[in-house]
């Protein structure tokens, strides 16, 4: 029988096609052609029903899908470690914002890259970001392979990028028809909070977003100046201010939520709003623990984000699943709360929810785009091996990860990037990073 065809075969020790321990297939292979999945099962059988281009076999491999940050801000990657151990308004407005001021486009570009090498050497494939400059971040983003959604962040004051939100919406229309039709980077309209836009600019860009069958992501209660802030100019909470604008939505994408009571909990529910969970951010800022396990009972999709850089101080998913896990049984006292299924699952399909794209990625299936990770379990800290989710958020590390595809596409192979140049990002942010403690002895 005359063999069929397929571009790639990616074979291991297990391949875990979802969050679930129990659809674990041993010996287990997928087959690629193009930009998807056509063929699951056990590396015999696909070997015998199909003739790969290229077979990448892992003697000691998971394969898996790759993991999605719901939120971040790559290019915060050059202020890694720059203002640590601050309150958030006083590293956001003291530190963060004026060094923002000084951004150029091709040092965005710069800490662009840097940070999709890391997020590619850790497991991520997809990611939604929103920060400034960000024809430079889709430029770096389209260089790397990565899937993303990215949007020009909006406040009441002067940007870096386009100056006054007038010239923002000019700009933020080219993104829209530069990437309409674009297999990988998708654009979203994203104000940055409710403490730092009017309610004409907020209701503005969810008009942007509605035009243009977007998601409108957003900064939503992420601490109790915020919350304080919004009711004392507008007599109700940041979630109550939105839906008196009739913000809440489908397509909202609200990150953090950490000040949260359980009105506005099924208030979000109700309208099936998202929630991207950052919760190591949320820690190292003292912001809070956001109700997730609450938000969970209620239904609503909640997915994981690192945030920037600058906050965290990494983009590693498989860090950032540890700590949700850990953190939301010691906050809820139980230590059933959070399980491995269930932050696994945060990490990929419910992450794919949460950005509209489950049809498309966060769990391996036939049909869906091929972005998938392999990890080399041989490790002494994965060793023995009794329950695959387990292990992935209890034990693993980023850099357990040897294989990275991307829409089929091999973006890293054997730990070596193959669509970027690392050697040469890390020189670049080195000097960078010069500039930018030089400015700060001004």
């Amino acid at each position: 029988m005359q063999k069929l065809q397929a571009d790639l075969i990616l074979s291991g020790n297990h391949l875990l096609p979802d969050s679930t321990h129990k659809n674990v297939v041993n010996s287990g292979a997928i087959a690629i052609k193009g930009d998807t999945i056509i063929a699951i099962g056990t590396q015999k059988k696909l070997l015998e029903a199909y003739q790969p281009d290229q077979h990448i076999h892992t003697e000691h491999g998971l394969i898996m899908s790759g993991l999605i940050n719901t939120h971040t801000h790559a290019a915060m990657a050059c202020f890694r470690g720059l203002a640590d151990d601050l309150p958030l308004m006083t590293w956001l407005e003291e530190h963060i914002f004026p060094v923002e001021s000084r951004w150029t486009p091709d040092a965005v570009y710069q800490s662009t890259l840097l940070s999709l090498a890391e997020m590619i050497k850790s497991g991520t494939t997809s990611f939604c970001d929103m920060y400034l400059f960000t024809k430079e971040v889709a430029r770096a983003t389209e260089e790397s392979g990565m899937r993303a959604w990215l949007g020009e962040v909006f406040y009441d004051f002067p940007s870096p990028c386009y100056g006054a939100s007038e010239n923002g919406f000019a700009y933020v229309d080219e993104l829209f028809a530069h990437y309409r039709d674009h297999p990988l980077i998708s654009v979203t309209a994203n104000p940055h909070s409710v403490y730092t836009c009017s309610p004409d600019l907020l209701t503005r860009l969810g008009t942007v977003a509605q035009d243009n069958d977007a998601l409108y992501t957003i900064h939503l209660s992420e601490n109790e100046a915020e919350v304080a802030t919004c009711k004392e100019r507008y007599n109700c909470s940041p979630v109550e201010h939105l839906k008196q604008l009739d913000l809440l939505g489908s397509k909202t994408v609200a990150a953090h939520c950490v000040m949260l009571d359980d009105r506005e909990i099924k208030l979000l529910a109700k309208h099936n709003v998202k929630v991207s969970h950052c919760q190591e951010s949320n820690m190292k800022l003292a912001s809070g623990t956001a109700p997730i396990v609450k938000m969970l009972e209620a239904g609503i999709t909640v997915g994981i984000g690192t945030d920037g850089a600058a906050s965290n101080n990494d983009v590693d998913m498989f860090g950032e699943m540890n700590t949700v896990a850990i953190t939301h049984k010691v906050a809820r006292m139980d230590s059933t709360a959070m399980n491995a299924e269930q932050t696994l699952y945060a990490a990929t399909l419910a992450g794919a929810k949460v950005l509209n794209a489950e049809k498309q990625t966060g769990s391996l299936e036939i049909g869906k785009k091929a972005d998938i990770i392999v990890l080399n379990m041989n490790q002494p800290h994965l060793t023995p091996m009794y329950n695959l989710p387990s292990h992935l958020v209890y034990a693993a590390r980023g850099a357990d990860v040897v294989h990275s595809i991307i829409n089929g596409r091999v973006v890293m192979k054997d730990r070596i990037l193959t669509t970027l140049n690392e050697p040469e990002i890390l020189a670049r942010m080195r000097e960078i990073g010069q500039n930018v403690t030089n400015h700060g002895k001004d």
